[in-house]
């Protein structure tokens, strides 16, 4: 997976990791606008730029075999890395492929990926990730989550 330096263009390997008790010290909400700490008990993943312990972004989900789903709990990029400004892209964009292919090794083509949006923000991912409104959440199934694989992916 790799993230853009959005002032040269250059790209960056970039990977994703599950999170470590250690990291919740330095998660603080002024940099990543949740409190992290109530998701210790949660299955939570960080980017970071290979070779680097900066964490860029987090997310955090919630498996729901019975329904051949994954829920994203909380998904959020480091202040620095938000809006017009951001210093890379693409962050929350590996995050979510990286639920997709989660999704996919458990459910194969009935996988689902789902999220609840903030509402000023339900349409960037309708157009950025091509997900479907699906009542109070929006969610990709396949081909959509392969879509978004082959685009994110590079592996």
């Amino acid at each position: 997976m790799k993230i853009v330096d959005m002032s040269t263009g250059k790209e960056y390997l970039a990977e994703i990791l599950p999170i470590e008790s250690e990291d919740f010290k330095s998660l603080l909400k002024v940099r990543y606008f949740f409190d992290w700490s109530t998701e210790g008990e949660r299955e939570v993943y960080k980017l970071q730029m290979t070779g680097s312990s900066d964490i860029l972004g987090l997310i955090s989900l919630e498996r729901i075999p019975h329904e051949w789903r994954i829920h994203i709990r909380l998904l959020t990029v480091s202040k620095e890395n938000k809006g017009k400004g951001k210093r890379f892209d693409k962050i929350a964009g590996n995050l979510i492929t990286h639920v997709a292919k989660i999704a996919v090794l458990e459910f194969g083509e009935l996988a689902c990926v789902s999220l609840k949006p903030k509402s000023q923000i339900a349409q960037h991912y309708i157009d950025k990730y091509k997900m479907n409104v699906t009542g109070v959440t929006l969610s990709l199934e396949v081909p959509e989550i392969l879509d978004l694989i082959n685009l994110y992916d590079h592996d």
